[in-house]
């Protein structure tokens, strides 16, 4: 496995001195926007139809607890390929841009786009992993 950015090998080798698992950026960033997925979604959908804005929160929570690739999660209830898992984080960051620009205003919204853009980037080494096996 490649070594990562200064940042993240300090924060392996720290949490690893305490006996704790390390917290990687990519995984804060998307728990993030996951976070505002599912809060913009149902925010943006509920002036229209509160059923909508309440299936929002149960298909962005609920599909990525249900699918999983093995391997990338401890606990997978249904198997999917990395393909499946890719869709289901692609899906996440989509919902929070859009849903930011509808719901929120616009400052806000380009700072949901830039730290969604940040995610996918970051994202980028884990995806390849999932692709390849």
């Amino acid at each position: 496995m490649r070594a990562g950015p200064l940042w993240d090998r300090v924060a392996v080798n720290s949490a690893a001195a305490q006996g704790k698992k390390p917290v990687r950026t990519p995984d804060v960033l998307r728990f993030t926007v996951e976070l505002i997925a599912w809060t913009a979604t149902p925010w943006a959908l509920a002036p229209h139809s509160a059923v909508l804005a309440v299936l929002s929160v149960i298909v962005l929570i609920g599909l990525p607890t249900v699918f999983a690739t093995p391997g990338d999660k401890s606990q997978v209830m249904v198997a999917v390929p990395g393909a499946g898992t890719i869709a289901l984080v692609v899906l996440q960051l989509v919902a929070a841009v859009v849903s930011s620009w509808a719901a929120w205003p616009p400052p806000v919204a380009v700072a949901v786009s830039v730290l969604a853009l940040a995610c996918a980037v970051a994202e980028l080494p884990r995806w390849r992993g999932l692709l390849a096996g």
